[in-house]
This record gives structure tokens, sequence and C-alpha cells, in this order.
């Protein structure tokens, strides 16, 4: 838009406000896709899974990280990671396994302390 020109359109082709009528919604004001959603965790999946991990527990791979993870040694930890992502075939989610387990080792630590 030139400069000087106002915002307001007329709907006429002609003239300092020439163009077609619009109604400008701020992006803040748009409702959000559900699409942008996706990936996200809900409340109902995230019980269902703690339900599992309580029933069933570990994978067996993930028994064995929790092993090297629970020497608290880096060499360790970088074994846990490959190990990982060999299992689970990226990289990202090798990490994400990885931090989800030392959770668990930080809060079996914790819990030994406390007694």
């Amino acid at each position: 838009m030139p400069k000087g020109v106002s915002a307001t359109r007329t709907g006429l082709s002609f003239g300092r406000n020439k163009g077609h009528k619009v109604n400008t919604i701020s992006k803040k004001d748009r409702r959000s896709k559900p699409s942008n959603r996706k990936g996200r965790l809900g409340k109902r999946t995230k019980f269902v899974r703690e339900v599992i991990r309580e029933i069933c527990g570990f994978s067996p791979y993930e028994k064995r990280m929790l092993e090297l993870l629970r020497t608290n040694a880096p060499k360790d930890a970088k074994r846990a990671y490959r190990f990982a992502k060999v299992r689970l075939g990226t990289h990202s989610r090798a990490l994400r396994k990885r931090e989800e387990l030392m959770v668990v080792v930080r809060h079996e630590a914790m819990v030994e302390r406390a007694k």
C-alpha cells in the first residue's frame, strides 16, 4: 500500500483506497488448526502410558540401558545412547529415551537417599 494511504478499502477499482474490502484478522485472533496439535501428548494418552509402564515395567533393552546409566560414568551414558540409537533408529529418539531413563535413575537415587 502506498505511503499516506489509509488501510480502509473502498471496494472500488479506482481512487486512493482502491481494492477489494477484506476483514483483516490478526494472527493472534485466528483459531489454531487441529493439525498444529499433532504430536502433543494428551491427558488420556499420558495416563494410559503410565498405567502400561506400571504394569509391564521396562523392556529388556531399557533394562540394559538402565544398568549402563546407573554407573554415572560419561562413557557409559554415551554407550547407552549408542545402544538406544541402534534400537530406536534415530538420534533424537535415542536422546529422548536416554533422558527418560536418566530421570528414572535420578528418582531411584532420591528414593534411596530418603531411606
